[in-house]
């Protein structure tokens, strides 16, 4: 695929309010489709240790230079940022993965997913006739029923932790089986979790098999292949680590499980989104990235957007190549949107539960 043809597929109109978007059609081709009609489906390939060698070398102070000058250049204001600030709602993953966790809280987030924002704002902006919600509720397996009947006709989509979240060491038999079993409730997205170790120890051949039969036990739900990047230690680590599940046919590489101690960070995001750009002009196939972890304000919402459009361009603002994994981002998107309406921010106590 040449350069010309790519920058003409990744083109698009304006930034603006859109409904979600559906998740890739499953049929695989070699040009990805139009953006109307979804995108072709990651199809993996053959582990290739020659490729990965190419993409070992991460320079860390780069990275660092270049992040800092994306977050510095753009000034998004007034109702360019009230646009934006959409747009991240309609690309998040609205989570809740605690230990106290109950159906109840599950449809309370539920609810919280079909109607983001109070009616006042809704007229405000204009977008009465908009739907603009996040892309998916992600919760643990036991909630993945309760979700999907909360969710049932709303676009809305469910997505389940599973493999041993956060950690992922338990059998891989054990693993497969959640996978079926959240399949089975109705999860739509399968967010999985490797084994760190196999990172450390340069076992890729182990790592690319592990995940190749966490694809196939998705079947039609759509994989995404936590990394855990605050354990990995290392850019180089993240970057191979990412080429691996790409490979093995990922349709998301996500940066972090929100249990570590360090989450997603942006120079962290940059050489993963680099990595997804290495493996697009590789094979033409269109890979999502998702940070997830730390990130609760709106202007860190527009750091990620920032980076996703100057890094891969407009396409991968749509929810079915970019999401965030949040819990209170939502909250303070909301407190944002009314001080653009009134010139005054709200205490969050005056937002429903997200």
């Amino acid at each position: 695929m040449s350069s010309t043809s790519r920058e003409a597929e990744l083109s698009a109109d304006r930034l603006g309010p859109s409904k979600i978007t559906p998740l890739p059609a499953r049929a695989a081709a070699n040009a990805p489709a139009a953006q109307a009609h979804g995108i072709a489906r990651n199809p993996g390939m053959k582990l290739d240790l020659g490729f990965m060698e190419s993409m070992r070398s991460v320079n860390r102070s780069a990275l660092e230079r270049r992040v800092a000058s994306l977050t510095k250049r753009r000034s998004i204001k007034a109702d360019n940022q009230a646009a934006w600030l959409l747009r991240a709602v309609a690309c998040m993953d609205l989570t809740t993965l605690n230990s106290n966790d109950t159906d109840e809280r599950v449809r309370r987030l539920c609810a919280k997913a079909v109607n983001p924002f109070r009616r006042d704002i809704v007229e405000g902006l204009g977008i009465s006739g908009e739907k603009i919600r996040p892309a998916a509720v992600c919760v643990y397996h036991p909630f993945v029923a309760t979700a999907v009947d909360a969710l049932r006709g709303s676009g809305i989509h469910v997505a389940a932790v599973s493999t041993a979240f956060p950690h992922g060491l338990t059998p891989l038999s054990t693993r497969l089986q959640e996978i079926e079993a959240s399949v089975s409730d109705g999860a739509d997205e399968i967010d999985v979790v490797i084994p760190r170790g196999l990172v450390f120890a340069a076992q890729w051949q182990e790592l690319y098999n592990e995940i190749v039969a966490m694809r196939a036990a998705c079947g039609e739900a759509h994989l995404k292949v936590i990394l855990g990047t605050g354990d990995l230690a290392t850019l180089r680590n993240v970057m191979l680590a990412s080429m691996v599940a790409m490979m093995a046919g990922a349709d998301f590489i996500k940066t972090s499980t929100g249990k570590e101690s360090v989450n997603a960070t942006l120079p962290v995001g940059l050489a993963m989104v680099r990595a997804i750009r290495a493996y697009f002009e590789e094979t033409g196939y269109l890979i999502g990235f998702k940070p997830a972890g730390g990130i609760s304000t709106a202007k860190a919402s527009l750091d990620w957007l920032v980076l996703m459009k100057e890094e891969l361009g407009r396409r991968w603002l749509e929810p079915d190549l970019f999401r965030f994994g949040a819990s209170s981002l939502l909250t303070d998107i909301e407190r944002q949107l009314e001080h653009h309406l009134t010139g005054h921010y709200s205490a969050n106590h005056r937002h429903a539960m997200a």
